[in-house]
């Protein structure tokens, strides 16, 4: 059976619905920056899932070619996720203001995965769908202490369980410490494609630090 991140790390990607406080360990990422309100049809976020995508199944399924990944195994593409922020704002996001939103699109990648590895699957996937690559980036995030929860539900109605979550980090000693190195995380297990809104799931996580 392929090595499937969510389930050998359900800590990290399937925490329980109310709020909890979790340490997390340095990883690898694609990674496509850009900015502007995600609903947009033809905006950057859209367009960054494209190619986070393309790269991430040209490394999946690089066994199958000539370009051998050393210590590879076969897994399953982890979920999608975002780190979010707008400029100024270092109490979450505004969800009334999508338009002025910053994000990193990325897609975890196995530890097996070096530069190297990355570079060759930019080429390849270049050379083979005619498409431009070149803002998709190999990206080293070391998150740290944070609070999540799982939200269930329309991304909207998001602030609600943040509340909660923020409650939590104070009644256990923390404060928010979100800046210009710690994001907004999210982490999408549900394609809203396909998914009713109602049922959507979706983990949120926010960094904090020690009250001192």
């Amino acid at each position: 059976m392929p090595f499937d991140y969510k389930k050998e790390y359900k800590e990290f990607y399937m925490p329980k619905s109310k709020p909890s406080i979790v340490e997390i360990p340095k990883m690898n990422y694609i990674a496509v920056r850009g900015k502007g309100n995600p609903n947009a049809e033809d905006g950057e976020y859209k367009k960054s899932i494209g190619l986070l995508y393309a790269i991430a199944f040209t490394i999946k399924m690089s066994y199958k070619g000539s370009h051998k990944i050393d210590g590879y195994f076969e897994y399953v593409v982890p979920p999608l996720e975002g780190f979010w922020w707008q400029d100024g704002n270092r109490n979450g996001i505004d969800y009334n203001d999508k338009e002025s939103l910053n994000f990193i699109s990325v897609i975890r990648l196995p530890d097996f995965v070096t530069q190297k590895d990355f570079d060759w699957a930019i080429e390849e996937a270049t050379d083979k769908k005619k498409q431009d690559f070149s803002k998709v980036e190999f990206l080293t995030y070391d998150e740290g202490v944070c609070v999540q929860c799982m939200h269930i539900g329309s991304y909207d109605n998001e602030p609600a369980t943040v509340d909660l979550m923020h409650r939590y980090m104070t009644e256990n000693g923390y404060e928010l410490d979100i800046t210009s190195e710690r994001l907004h995380h999210e982490i999408y297990l549900s394609d809203p494609r396909r998914c009713d809104v109602n049922k959507l799931k979706t983990v949120i996580r926010h960094p904090i630090k020690k009250i001192k």
